[in-house]
């Protein structure tokens, strides 16, 4: 392994057995926000993190039916304008935990009432001393600065919470499964795509639901890691515009989806294929001309699975366009924001 952040992929497997062996802190923060009888949430993230908030609110919502609004951190560290949020939980998720627009957010969150939980990987930072729950991601060190490892702990530390809010059996059962899933993911080759994709002079990232988390993940390691211009839609927002200029020197990486979201990716990419885009589709089917995914042991592991096999994917052709994806130029490691 040539880069830190192949070596960090690499480690993610290990990471998820951690966190299935620690998951009973993650499912008892999920069953005492059901008991406590919180109406909503809110969540506080930049970044990569950010993406991570994304697919909590998807998936609380379409499951649950609770409203999950992602707020800017700036109402409360440029704006300084008080919260109103009483009985809603504010979510904050993040590797460092060390931005100060973070820590601004959270605490005007808890003055205006809610309950406070940080997911993190790094849980000794002043996010983590002022958060009233913390969820340790069990992660590692992260060196490299496009993070990738915990953002899958992320999605998963989201999946416990829900299991545990709702009781659902099944899915903490299944959960087992996962570390061996992502070392099948890891081996998942995509290297057809890549030439196509790098060649697009832009590229659209598609996915809906709980997925549309890993379509905005794969923008973002594209443009920082590859320096290829993309961008992430849903399947339906697509239709609303930015088709209008798809031909064949666009590229669409289209996350697939089990259940009733898959008709709308189906339709995305059959209308990019008539405009002449390369699209490639990231699936569990095993025909030719699909990205290959393994088979989930539960449908809401999918985007996590999806999110694994691109990272892969996307360290390789960072490495085979030249670019060092362990440093991207312009970024550091811990964002400071404000």
């Amino acid at each position: 392994m040539s880069t830190v952040m192949a070596s960090e992929i690499a480690e993610i497997p290990e990471m998820l057995a951690r966190q299935v062996d620690q998951i009973e802190i993650y499912y008892d923060v999920g069953r005492q926000l059901k008991k406590d009888g919180t109406c909503g949430f809110i969540t506080c993230a930049r970044g990569t993190s950010d993406h991570a908030a994304t697919f909590f609110k998807y998936l609380m919502e379409t499951r649950t039916g609770l409203p999950v609004a992602s707020l800017g951190p700036s109402i409360a560290s440029v704006y300084e304008t008080p919260l109103r949020v009483q009985n809603f939980t504010c979510m904050t998720f993040s590797q460092s935990g060390g931005s100060p627009d973070l820590v601004a957010f959270q605490n005007a969150a808890k003055a205006g009432g809610a309950r406070t939980i940080a997911v993190l990987n790094v849980t000794e930072n002043p996010v983590g001393a002022g958060a009233g729950t913390v969820l340790p991601l069990h992660a590692g060190p992260e060196r490299a600065v496009a993070a990738t490892k915990s953002f899958v702990g992320m999605l998963f530390a989201s999946l416990a919470i829900y299991s545990g809010f709702r009781d659902d059996r099944e899915l903490r059962r299944a959960f087992a499964s996962l570390p061996d899933l992502a070392s099948a993911a890891l081996m998942s080759s995509w290297t057809r795509a890549a030439l196509p994709l790098a060649n697009s002079h832009s590229l659209y990232c598609i996915g809906r639901g709980p997925g549309l988390a890993i379509a905005a993940e794969a923008a973002l390691k594209l443009k920082e890691t590859c320096r290829i211009h993309a961008e992430a839609y849903s399947a339906a927002e697509v239709r609303h515009g930015p088709i209008a200029i798809a031909d064949s020197q666009l590229g669409a990486l289209i996350f697939g989806a089990r259940g009733r979201a898959n008709h709308s990716i189906n339709d995305a990419a059959k209308r990019l294929k008539s405009k002449g885009a390369s699209v490639f589709l990231v699936d569990e089917d095993k025909r030719r001309d699909i990205l290959p995914v393994p088979v989930a042991a539960h449908d809401l592991f999918s985007p996590l699975l999806q999110a694994v096999a691109f990272y892969s994917f996307v360290e390789r052709l960072a490495c085979d366009l030249g670019y060092d994806p362990d440093a991207p130029v312009g970024l550091d490691k811990v964002t400071r924001t404000m």
